[in-house]
């Protein structure tokens, strides 16, 4: 990262925590945030307009007492599951995980049976 954007970034943080432990929540926080309009980049690198308003967002809510999990979870409930870099484990994203598994086991499945059964178009022994 260049040395300006650490500099754009520094000043539309937004004001500094008090407490030092609140600080480095939010520093944690804003690198699990996505930027919605970056959409690969956190929120903690991210120059756009709305990343500084997240990051605002992260730090009020910090001051009144949320916790990690429910500034997540309004972020979640807000954005989608697309604004966290580490989505729940729902039932949507077990099909994610395990679709590329179940396809390529089918298809596995697929290829033994042919080579099991023979290729298609191929002469049978008795057609030759």
């Amino acid at each position: 990262m260049s040395w300006l954007t650490s500099l754009l970034i520094a000043a539309t943080a937004g004001a500094a925590l008090g407490d030092p432990a609140q600080e480095a929540r939010a520093l944690s926080l804003e690198r699990e945030i996505r930027c919605v309009q970056c959409e690969n980049e956190p929120i903690a690198q991210s120059t756009a307009d709305i990343a500084a308003d997240m990051r605002a967002l992260v730090r009020e809510r910090i001051a009144a007492g949320d916790s990690d999990a429910e500034i997540r979870e309004f972020f979640r409930a807000r954005y989608g599951d697309f604004v966290l870099f580490r989505p729940p484990m729902d039932g949507r994203t077990w099909l994610l995980w395990l679709a590329p598994l179940l396809l390529a086991g089918g298809g596995g499945l697929a290829i033994a049976r042919m080579r099991r059964d023979g290729a298609p178009g191929e002469p049978e022994e008795g057609d030759r």
